[in-house]
C-alpha cells in the first residue's frame, strides 16, 4: 500500500512538473489566476457604475443643499458610503487579484455626537480619496471591460471557428464567416487554408488575452493601493509607533540587564568585601597576621569588582567610543574576539553619537555570535559611508546557517528590530557551510 501510494504521489508530482514545463505564455489562458483577473474586470463594470452613480449623486445633492444646513450631513453621508464601498473594493481585490491592502486609518472623532462624526468624515483625507476613486474608476472600468471582453470573445470564437463554421452554409445561407463584402464582392472564410489561418489568429488572441487583462488589472492595483489604502503619512506613523515600542522595550530590557548584572555581580561582591573587611577589623588587634591575609583577599576582591564594573560600563557605553570613535572602539572589541579579526573603518567624519553607539553594539554582538556559534578561523569588519548611509559588514568563514528571522537564534532577530527602530536594515547572507556575510545599514546623522 505504501509503495502504491508513493508511486501514485510520484506520478502526480511528475505530471505537475511536466505541466509546468510549458512556457508561461501557453499556460496563461488556463491558469486560475488569469480567470480570476478576468472575473475582476467583468465585475468592475457594475461596481464602477454603482460607485460612480452613488458618488456623483451624493456629491451633487450635498453641494446643491449647501445653501441649507442639510448639505453638510448629506455630503458626509456620501463620503461615508464611499468608504464602505471602498472596503468592498479592497475585499474584491484581495479575493480576485491577491492584492493585500491594509485598511486606511480610522476616523478620528474628537467630539462625541453627530456633529463630531460629520466633522471627522469631512476632514478625513481618506474619505475624499475614496470619493476620487469612485469617480476615476468608472471610465477605466468601462475601458478595461470593453477591451477584455472583446479580446476574450474574439480569441475563443476564432480559435474554435473550425468547429462551428458549418453553421453558416447550413443555417445562414452563406459559405462562411464574411471577412469583406460590398455590392459586388464578398469574401468568406470557407476553405481549409482560411479556416486554419483564422484559428491561428484566434490562438494568438487567446494567448495574448491573459497578458492584456493582467496589464489592465495592474492599473486597478495602482488605483486600489493608492486611493483605498492607508496614506503614506499614516503608514509612516504606524511604523514610527512600532519602532517606538521596540525602542522602549529594548531600553527596558537593557535596564533590567544592568540591574541584574549589578545585583548578581559587583553588588554581591562588594557586600562580601564589606563583610570581610569587618571581620578583618575585628581580628586586627587579636590576630594581625590573619587580619592582614583577609585584607589581601579583600584587595583581590576589589580588583575583581572594579573589573566587573569596567566591563559593565563598557557594555553601557565604552569610554573609548566617546573619546576616539568607531575605529578604536571596534578594534578593542575585535581584540577580545576568540578568532583573529581584521577591522577597517573608512570614515572621514564621525556620525551622531546615537548612530555611532548603535553601530558599535551591532558589531560587538555580531562578533560575540562569531565567538559563540560560528566555529570560524577568521573574521573581518568593514565600516564605511555610502551617501547618507552608514554601512557595516561583518564576515567570517564559519559554518554558516545564521538567520535573522524569528527563532533564527544568535540574537539576530532582536538586532534587526533594534536597527529597524532607527530606519536601519540588517541583511544576512549565511548559507549552510558558510561563509557568513552580515550587512547593516544605518542612517548617517552627523
Amino acid at each position: 500500500m505504501a509503495t502504491e501510494y508513493g508511486q501514485g504521489y510520484g506520478s502526480h508530482i511528475g505530471r505537475l512538473e511536466r505541466r509546468h514545463r510549458l512556457p508561461a505564455g501557453l499556460r496563461a489562458p488556463f491558469e486560475a489566476r488569469s480567470w480570476r483577473e478576468f472575473a475582476y474586470v467583468l465585475l468592475s463594470l457594475p461596481m464602477g457604475v454603482l460607485m460612480f452613480t452613488y458618488a456623483v449623486t451624493m456629491l451633487a445633492l450635498g453641494a446643491g443643499l449647501l445653501v441649507t444646513f442639510l448639505g453638510i450631513p448629506v455630503l458626509a453621508a456620501g463620503l461615508a458610503g464611499c468608504r464602505g464601498l471602498g472596503a468592498l473594493e479592497r475585499a474584491r481585490a484581495r479575493g480576485l487579484l491577491g492584492l493585500e491592502v491594509a485598511d486606511p486609518e480610522p476616523l478620528r472623532v474628537r467630539r462625541s455626537g453627530l456633529m463630531g462624526w460629520i466633522g471627522a468624515v469631512l476632514k478625513s483625507g481618506t474619505s475624499w480619496r475614496h470619493l476620487l476613486y469612485a469617480v476615476l474608476h468608472f471610465p477605466w472600468a468601462v475601458f478595461s471591460f470593453v477591451v477584455a471582453v472583446n479580446f476574450w470573445a474574439y480569441g475563443w470564437a476564432l480559435l474554435t471557428y473550425p468547429l462551428w463554421f458549418w453553421l453558416f452554409p447550413m443555417y445562414g445561407g452563406q459559405d462562411g464567416l464574411q471577412l469583406y463584402g460590398d455590392e459586388t464582392h464578398h469574401v468568406y472564410l470557407d476553405n481549409p487554408f482560411e479556416i486554419t489561418v483564422t484559428a491561428l489568429v484566434g490562438l494568438l488572441f487567446t494567448l495574448a488575452t491573459p497578458w492584456i487583462v493582467r496589464a489592465l488589472t495592474l492599473v486597478d492595483r495602482l488605483l486600489v493601493h493608492g486611493l483605498l489604502g492607508p496614506s503614506r503619512l499614516a503608514t509612516r506613523v504606524v511604523e514610527l509607533e512600532s519602532d517606538r515600542g521596540v525602542v522602549v522595550d529594548t531600553a527596558a530590557a537593557d535596564l533590567r540587564r544592568i540591574e541584574r548584572d549589578l545585583h548578581d555581580g559587583a553588588q554581591a561582591r562588594l557586600v562580601a568585601l564589606a563583610m570581610d573587611l569587618g571581620l578583618a577589623k575585628e581580628k586586627l588587634s587579636q590576630d594581625p597576621q590573619a587580619a592582614a591575609q583577609m585584607v589581601d583577599e579583600a584587595h583581590g576582591e576589589v580588583k575583581t569588582a572594579l573589573q566587573e564594573l569596567r566591563d559593565l560600563a563598557r557594555g553601557i557605553h565604552p569610554a573609548v567610543l566617546t573619546d576616539r570613535g568607531l575605529d578604536a572602539a571596534l578594534s578593542a572589541v575585535a581584540s577580545r574576539c576568540t578568532v583573529p579579526v581584521q577591522v577597517e573603518v573608512d570614515l572621514a567624519s564621525r556620525p551622531a553619537p546615537a548612530i555611532e553607539g548603535i553601530a558599535y553594539f551591532t558589531v560587538s554582538e555580531l562578533l560575540q555570535n562569531i565567538s559563540k556559534h560560528a566555529r570560524a578561523s577568521w573574521a573581518a569588519v568593514d565600516v564605511w559611508r555610502s551617501e547618507d548611509r552608514l554601512m557595516l559588514q561583518v564576515m567570517d568563514n564559519g559554518v554558516g546557517g545564521a538567520g535573522a528571522g524569528a527563532g533564527g537564534g544568535s540574537g539576530l532577530a532582536g538586532l534587526a528590530e533594534r536597527l529597524d527602530a532607527v530606519d536601519g536594515i540588517l541583511v544576512v547572507d549565511s548559507p549552510a557551510g558558510g561563509p557568513t556575510r552580515i550587512t547593516a545599514e544605518l542612517p548617517w546623522r552627523g
